[in-house]
């Protein structure tokens, strides 16, 4: 009896908790079912896009040649002597007309002093000579000497002024030869090398110094035999080189008329004048300028994705990535021309375009600011 009345007051409560738990268990299944729809429902690319551009693009052809000094004279002894001073050392900056070497002139010195001597003697008996042509002169007037007797003083006159001018002019050559060992720079540039050294006695056309001047470079480009025909002397180029920021365009001097057996390249040749950081034997970067392409179409390389119908792209459209096949020319600097299949201005795939299908769903990122 107890129990049945216990059963009976606390009815109401049992059942109370029983649809609860059975509400907790059909929201937890509703919301397992929920999460599985939103599961096979498809999500959408996160992708970033361009715009496809109008430009001009360049036809050019690119070669990694050299750098050549054109003017790297080897100054050499114009005099023979001994080197008393190097002024200068290698990697020392020289300005034309700079004094180099100096060389001993004590030989030239006393040569002169006694060339001099000689002359103011011959100076001497020429004025002697010529005071005797005037007296004789004067006496053939008054018929006390015969002509020939003239003649004779006037030929001694004339012979010792030959010898004064043989004399002035030995001078001047001694003078000449003594200025020349004072060595001084041909040209501006930097001394290279040093191959004397104080002491050392010199003769003529001994090498002293090298000096590499950068005012006058020469560019030698390698490009394929296939391409010389397309080449001719003219023709821009664009030239940059490792050891300076500045671009240099110049135009192709000559072509050289035979090509390397070894690599079977032609060398195509283009000057460079007067650009500071240039350096003789540096690497240098050509990109000769073929022709143009007006109003090309271009996108970046990474907007292109091989499918089995060939080259596509993806126009965004909508919140839809749209397949266009298309047609491909110049790859150049990053970017691709398309030649068919896109217009400027369409919006393009980018960032993500290879995971992309035909009229799949797309979330274009948002593009950052521009401080973060």
């Amino acid at each position: 009896m107890f129990f049945q009345h216990y059963y009976s007051r606390q009815k109401p409560a049992f059942a109370a908790l029983l649809v609860f738990l059975l509400s907790l268990s059909l929201i937890a299944c509703s919301k397992k079912e929920a999460e599985q729809d939103t599961k096979k429902k498809p999500q959408a690319a996160l992708i970033s896009t361009t715009i496809a551009e109008a430009s001009t693009l360049e036809i050019r052809e690119e070669s990694i040649g050299t750098i050549e000094g054109l003017m790297d004279p080897t100054v050499a002894a114009e005099a023979a002597g001994r080197v008393v001073k190097i002024s200068v050392h290698p990697g020392q900056v020289v300005k034309k007309g700079e004094v180099l070497v100096l060389l001993d002139a004590t030989d030239y010195n006393l040569q002169r002093t006694q060339v001099q001597a000689e002359v103011a003697r011959l100076e001497a008996l020429t004025s002697n000579q010529s005071r005797i042509v005037e007296r004789n002169q004067v006496l053939v007037q008054k018929k006390f000497i015969s002509q020939n007797a003239l003649e004779d003083v006037t030929t001694q006159h004339a012979a010792l002024q030959q010898q004064l001018d043989g004399a002035k002019a030995q001078i001047a050559i001694i003078e000449h030869t003594r200025a020349k060992t004072t060595i001084v720079a041909p040209i501006d540039g930097v001394v290279e090398k040093q191959i004397v050294s104080t002491g050392d006695f010199v003769k003529i056309g001994d090498p002293l110094l090298q000096i590499i001047s950068k005012q006058k470079l020469r560019a030698h480009l390698p490009l394929p035999e296939n391409i010389a025909a397309k080449i001719h002397a003219g023709i821009k180029v664009r030239l940059s080189t490792p050891t300076s920021t500045e671009e240099v365009i110049s135009t192709i001097r000559e072509l050289k008329p035979l090509i390397s057996e070894t690599s079977r390249a032609v060398d195509v040749i283009a000057d460079v004048t007067d650009q500071a950081g240039w350096q003789p034997g540096a690497s240098v970067k050509g990109e000769i300028i073929l022709g143009e392409h007006a109003n090309a179409v271009l996108i970046p390389e990474q907007c292109v994705v091989l499918r089995p119908a060939g080259e596509v792209v993806y126009l965004v459209k909508n919140g839809l990535a749209i397949q266009r096949i298309v047609k491909t020319g110049m790859r150049q600097d990053g970017k691709i021309e398309i030649i068919e299949g896109v217009s400027a201005g369409e919006v393009i795939a980018k960032d993500g375009a290879a995971f992309l299908t035909d009229k799949a769903k797309v979330k274009v990122e948002a593009k950052k600011q521009a401080n973060q």
